[in-house]
């Protein structure tokens, strides 16, 4: 399937692609604004990843690395990342575009912090992701998935 995962540049070209995705927001109109206010170039670095088919951005998600001090999910604490926004254009669902965006995320070998949209969940149990043990005061009414590579596992309160 000759179509890989790469990150996106911060362009008027990106951003014009975001509009196809429902889950386009304030992340998007910031990036936007720093754009026309000649803030950020072109090869700015994003924290989106996407995946093409031909010149279309089909499947894209966000990534942030988060410092392990402010770890209060995983054991021992460590930076972990943060994947928000996955999202798939709804003609191109069911052929790996997602679970390609996430092996890619795995790949970095850090542990994943999600929160799924609804009716998702049975797309990220495939992914090997886990609920974590609701924390009020931590998760405050997010129910987040967790993914823990070799070696990690949950904080334990």
């Amino acid at each position: 399937m000759g179509v890989k995962v790469e990150k996106l540049k911060v362009n008027f070209k990106t951003l014009e692609e975001f509009k196809k995705f429902k889950e386009y927001g304030i992340q998007e109109l910031s990036m936007l604004e720093d754009l026309e206010a000649n803030m950020i170039d072109n090869d700015s670095e994003s924290p989106f990843y996407g995946v093409y088919f031909g010149d279309k951005l089909v499947a894209r998600m966000s990534l942030y690395q988060i410092n392990a001090k402010f770890d209060r999910y995983f054991y021992p604490p460590q930076n972990y990342l943060e994947l928000w926004k996955l999202e798939v254009l709804p003609d191109y669902q069911g052929k790996g575009y997602g679970k390609q965006l996430v092996e890619f995320a795995k790949s970095f070998g850090l542990p994943i912090k999600t929160n799924p949209r609804v009716k998702s969940s049975s797309f990220w149990e495939k992914m090997e992701f886990a609920n974590v043990e609701y924390d009020m005061e931590r998760d405050r009414g997010e129910n987040p998935l967790v993914w823990y590579p070799d070696g990690v596992e949950a904080q334990h309160h």
